[in-house]
């Protein structure tokens, strides 16, 4: 009897397991899957794909996309993300004053919004010159750090959209759309964004960015003086990458 009552349990953790896997799978992919796409994607028999999906569309977590019989995730799913959705404001403002503290520079949190960055907290450093921004305070996307930082998270399409037209309307045409494309590709190799004297003359910044669990982009960007900014260049950069992984581990 107690071997049977394990089994069913083992069983029960294995079909959860399973319906994880499968709610994963979706996730990834907005426009919807087939059953038969979705059994070859999490290495299972159609069939057993089948039940899974029959009841994750009977809780709602689950939802047909298109008369095809496409499936994506349903609108249970959206509701339990808000309930759970963290304040990031409040879950990274010990990281931002952690870096602070090493490199005595202000540092900052923004959101990706739109097309721009919205500044969300900011931990001011301590030197006597330095530099601050109001919370709330928007900033462009191709001259900043953070901006960089977050378009490097997104498709080349959205990319091209949004610089596109910034570059353009900020007079800056004159930069090939080419080259900043190049930049972000570095920015993707190596996870850290420079603003070097772009968007402020006499301010600096690196920065890099990050997605919370339900897919919004933030970065964390500390900006400098640039009369400092050189001599510092080089350290900020192995400090942000640490603090990133800081980061990762808590979002």
């Amino acid at each position: 009897m107690e071997a049977e009552k394990k089994t069913q349990s083992n069983q029960g953790v294995q079909v959860i397991a399973r319906a994880a896997e499968i709610l994963r799978v979706l996730k990834n992919d907005n426009a919807g899957l087939s059953l038969g796409q979705i059994a070859e994607r999490v290495h299972l028999p159609r069939s057993t794909v089948q039940r899974i999906v029959n009841a994750l569309l009977a809780e709602r977590l689950v939802m047909s996309s298109s008369s095809e019989g496409g499936l994506r995730l349903g609108s249970e799913i959206q509701s339990l993300a808000a309930a759970g959705r963290v304040n990031m404001t409040e879950l990274v403002h010990p990281v931002l004053t952690e870096l602070a503290k090493r490199t005595k520079e202000t540092v900052d949190l923004a959101v990706f919004r739109d097309d721009h960055m919205v500044f969300l907290d900011q931990v001011i450093g301590t030197h006597r010159l330095r530099t601050v921004s109001a919370v709330g305070e928007v900033f462009p996307m191709t001259d900043t750090a953070n901006g960089k930082a977050a378009l490097s998270l997104l498709e080349d399409d959205k990319v091209v959209s949004i610089a596109a037209r910034e570059l353009k309307a900020d007079g800056q045409a004159q930069r090939p759309l080419s080259d900043f494309l190049k930049e972000i590709e570095d920015i993707r190799a190596t996870g850290i964004a420079w603003d070097l004297d772009e968007h402020t003359q006499g301010i600096s910044a690196a920065g890099f960015a990050f997605r919370d669990p339900v897919g919004l982009i933030y970065a964390i960007s500390v900006p400098v003086p640039s009369h400092r900014f050189a001599g510092l260049k080089g350290d900020l950069s192995g400090q942000l990458q640490e603090i990133r992984d800081a980061v990762m581990k808590l979002v």
